[in-house]
């Protein structure tokens, strides 16, 4: 088998490492010094690039202006976003597109994929603590009425809320089946509450309070949620893979140019073998990436449901980006605690992740209910 990307996979990369070659990770306040978000809004310069560089339309189809490529051609222009801490919306967005693309109505494609894919449209989700797979676990509920339908709930966490033109709103209905709700930000009934991520991006508590929309905002095809939520947690794993190899690129830097005993510390055989295992974590993360990614883009059946490898995949992207950042920094001494330096700020990010991707034995725990389920079904 070859495992090899295609032309255009190894394309949007090279479009994706220019566009984010300008991008300076300590040019941001550190979320350390900042008393609340590191910047108000999302970087619109960097949007733009992205939507010029027609990354922000990679997913979408040719007849919406997009490439029509893969989630995993959006994994690999996800991890040189992380390397750079690009302060943009990037997954949300094109998650949000992808999910409108694949299982709304030709109306609302129509209407909203060619805006979203040109940066005119900013799309994000609110899929905070999405671990489990019971859609009665949502915290919004979705009621059906003869006009349309009307949404209850809150959801906390959600990125760039109030950057975003619409927020893609998972939620539960009365015969306990999951929706996904496009709301419009400015929608009445619609009021965002301000929150600070670990890593010092602005996000929001979204409260709905008998908000009311049309039948085609209401994504109800079967398994839609499902899907939706391995594409955002594949790609934060693409996420936290670029973080760590861009942390791991540091280390290596700082500790072949720093000298004890009059030898670099990078020839020292504890250091040699902190970063040797930290390489073999990368290694694992990136394999392991790849499969869940393969799985969602081309549905191949398997001994496992796509959320078996979902489910590997974050169990490494969790344990792996908060080891590889430690690490780092320990090499690093105490210039890794430096707040003017970039690493302090790729720690954050690593623990957002971490915390985004949950703990690595709730991930085990789920695959183990797979495995089973497998062996007696």
């Amino acid at each position: 088998m070859d495992f090899t990307f295609t032309e255009e996979q190894q394309a949007a990369v090279e479009a994706a490492k220019a566009v984010f070659a300008d991008v300076v990770p300590d040019s941001v306040p550190s979320p350390a010094l900042t008393a609340g978000a590191v910047a108000d809004d999302i970087d619109r310069p960097l949007w733009r690039k992205l939507a010029d560089a027609d990354l922000l339309s990679l997913v979408l189809a040719p007849e919406y202006g997009g490439a029509g490529l893969d989630p995993i051609a959006l994994c690999l222009v996800l991890r040189e976003s992380a390397r750079v801490l690009a302060r943009v919306p990037l997954l949300e967005n094109s998650a949000a597109a992808l999910a409108v693309q694949t299982y709304a109505t030709d109306a609302l494609r129509a209407d909203l994929l060619p805006r979203a894919g040109r940066g005119e449209l900013v799309l994000t989700v609110a899929a905070a603590g999405r671990t489990g797979h019971d859609p009665a676990e949502l915290a919004v509920t979705a009621r059906r009425e003869k006009t349309g339908w009307v949404l209850d709930g809150m959801q906390t966490a959600v990125p760039w809320a109030q950057s975003a033109d619409r927020v893609l709103v998972p939620a539960h209905t009365d015969d306990g089946t999951a929706v996904l709700a496009l709301v419009p930000r400015l929608q009445s009934g619609v009021r965002l509450d301000d929150q600070t991520s670990t890593n010092g991006e602005r996000h929001a508590q979204v409260h709905l309070d008998s908000v009311r929309l049309h039948d085609e905002e209401v994504i109800t095809a079967p398994g839609a949620w499902e899907w939706l939520r391995n594409l955002l947690t594949t790609g934060t794993c693409a996420l936290a893979l670029g973080l760590g190899q861009a942390a791991l690129t540091m280390t290596s830097a700082y500790t072949s140019k720093r000298e004890q005993f009059g030898f670099p510390v990078a020839t020292f055989q504890a250091v040699a073998v902190q970063a040797a295992d930290r390489y073999i974590d990368l290694r694992a993360m990136e394999a392991t990436l790849w499969q869940a990614a393969w799985r969602i883009s081309s549905g191949a059946n398997g001994a496992l449901p796509p959320a078996g490898d979902v489910a590997v995949a974050k169990i490494w992207a969790s344990e792996g980006v908060r080891r590889v950042v430690q690490t780092a920094q320990h090499l690093h001494g105490g210039f890794g605690a430096d707040t003017d330096y970039a690493l302090h700020r790729y720690h954050a990010w690593a623990k957002q992740l971490e915390l985004s991707l949950g703990p690595a034995a709730a991930h085990e725990e789920a695959l183990g209910d797979l495995l089973a389920a497998h062996a007696l079904g």
